[in-house]
């Protein structure tokens, strides 16, 4: 009965995992500051599942990619790594940045998560060869998403790397459950003082926007 019990627990765990939920945690400083390094999430992996029926869709709830949801992706050049940035550029749009600034189909887009290191020069050329200060125009194909990250001066993303294919969708990141800042400056290296001290207590269920 026991070891019954513990190969049911293990299939619903690997169920939960590959088709609903999954943790993940922040290793880079790319999406700063809405996600820092050392945030746990949890990414809802069923929102995009694949439907068969108008039936399924309506009773499901499943949902479609919109612009400025945050997901957790296979890596084009490397489908083993998860990397996380946010859906700019939708199938069909025209993306394009003009000194720091993406501009959607020609309009400037709204972006009040965005952070940068350095200010936006004051006044990009077209000669300027730097992916952060222009880029572009170019147009999403189908099937396909323009991802950056939110700390634009430093994130690898797809101004370096081209457009993210839908099939290498892992979910959306949904909120923090966890946020544990790995090393504090005058903090205790160890033991319980160190635990208590370094939670980001006021990160915890956080909603991820």
């Amino acid at each position: 009965e026991y070891f019954e019990s513990i190969c049911v627990a293990v299939i619903l765990a690997l169920f939960v995992r590959t088709f609903i939920v999954q943790a993940f945690k922040i290793p880079t400083g790319s999406m700063e500051n809405n996600l820092l390094i050392g945030d746990h999430l949890l990414v809802n992996k069923f929102v995009f599942g694949p439907t068969a029926t108008g039936l399924e869709r309506a009773l499901l709830p499943i949902d479609t990619i919109k612009r400025g949801d945050i997901l957790v992706f296979k890596y084009p050049e490397d489908p083993e790594r998860d990397f996380i940035k946010r859906a700019i550029g939708l199938p069909g749009d025209t993306v394009e940045l003009k000194n720091k600034k993406v501009y959607i189909n020609g309009k400037p887009l709204d972006e009040p998560y965005i952070r940068y290191l350095f200010p936006p020069p004051g006044e990009s050329s077209d000669q300027d060869l730097d992916v952060r200060v222009r880029y572009g125009p170019v147009t999403v194909p189908a099937g396909h998403y323009f991802m950056m990250g939110d700390n634009r001066d430093n994130s690898e993303d797809s101004r370096y790397w081209g457009f993210m294919p839908r099939e290498y969708v892992k979910g959306k990141a949904d909120f923090i459950y966890w946020s544990f800042e790995d090393d504090v400056e005058g903090q205790p290296s160890g033991g319980i003082a160190r635990f208590f001290t370094t939670i980001r207590w006021n990160r915890l269920l956080h909603q991820i926007h």
